[in-house]
């Protein structure tokens, strides 16, 4: 299952971070998002060692084997982006500037790293979340709530130990493999005592692509840490907002390829793809060279459809080695 990684723990940032890391040659960083965990990069890990690239994706803070601080003020993206820096110190050695890979969250730190030390970063494809600009009048929170109401997803993410407590009720493999295996274009709602709206003891279809031993890997990670470290991401939305105001406005200056799936809930939210198709996108990520809309792929695409995914990472990343 996990042919030549090797993983070991990494000091940075004052957190102890895990990583997994394979091959030799240009280093890749891989970013990963909600509810995931280095793991969700095994397809490209294999592909890029591979084919001469040495290939590092930690847990992210909160996540794994890596080190949960409790509070949720302890994960805006000047933490996340400061642990990485810290990462990159310490495994990149002389090579200053690295390839980034980034999906969900990991795409939102990813934007957040070119934008605060664009000079470490030669060249960034992001998966299925655009860069978001700054709005300097609304908090997201007020925002989210004013669009999609309380039931949404990361507004009911926001009450510290209450979704913790749905979700065990549920059981974490059950609920791993809900977010896993989501493929509705509308937005995701929870209501209160309802889970994820069908019966917990109704089968779940695993797609082609996810096995019964992925989702145990899952799992056993997230039985031991919960999700609070994740929720901690999405507690932090407010705070992060008012840090970030001295970047308001600003661009990302990076060489960028795009790629989101037709089917992920992100791409089909209220404005996404006039953002990205009429020119917004392109006005904020000045170097943004493609994007590609993959026809029938859902969020986790880089999971989904991983030989595509990684075609369109190399064909982008060697134009710069």
């Amino acid at each position: 299952m996990e042919d030549g990684i090797e993983h070991r723990t990494v000091n940075v940032n004052g957190i102890n971070m895990h990583i997994a890391e394979k091959g030799e040659g240009p280093l890749i960083l891989f970013i990963h998002g909600f509810p995931e965990l280095w793991y969700s990069w095994r397809h490209q890990i294999a592909f890029f060692a591979s084919r001469g690239y040495r290939c590092v994706a930690p847990d992210l803070r909160g996540f794994g084997d890596s080190d949960a601080p409790s509070s949720p003020s302890a994960y805006t993206s000047l933490h996340i982006v400061g642990d990485l820096i810290g990462l990159l110190d310490a495994v990149a050695g002389e090579e200053e500037k690295v390839f980034v890979v980034g999906h969900d969250w990991g795409a939102l730190t990813a934007w957040s790293l070119c934008m605060y030390r664009p000079e470490r970063v030669k060249a960034l494809v992001n998966l299925s979340v655009a860069f978001t600009p700054r709005h300097p009048m609304r908090k997201p929170l007020q925002t989210l709530r004013a669009v999609y109401g309380n039931d949404y997803y990361i507004c009911r993410f926001q009450e510290s130990g209450v979704i913790e407590e749905e979700f065990a009720e549920i059981g974490t493999e059950r609920v791993l493999k809900e977010f896993l295996t989501y493929r509705n274009p509308g937005p995701l709602y929870l209501p209160k005592g309802k889970g994820f709206g069908h019966p917990t003891e109704s089968p779940i279809l695993l797609p082609s692509w996810l096995s019964e031993q992925e989702c145990k890997y899952y799992a056993s990670k997230y039985q031991k840490t919960g999700f609070t470290g994740g929720f901690n991401y999405y507690r932090s939305l407010d705070l992060n907002w008012e840090l970030t105001a001295p970047w308001t406005g600003a661009q990302i200056k990076v060489p960028v390829k795009f790629v989101v799936g037709d089917v992920d809930l992100t791409y089909n939210a209220p404005g996404a793809k006039d953002y990205i198709h009429k020119g917004g996108f392109k006005r904020d990520v000045p170097l943004l060279e493609e994007v590609v809309v993959l026809e029938g792929a859902g969020h986790f695409l880089h999971q989904e459809r991983p030989h595509e995914i990684n075609k369109h990472i190399y064909d982008f990343f060697r134009n710069f080695s």
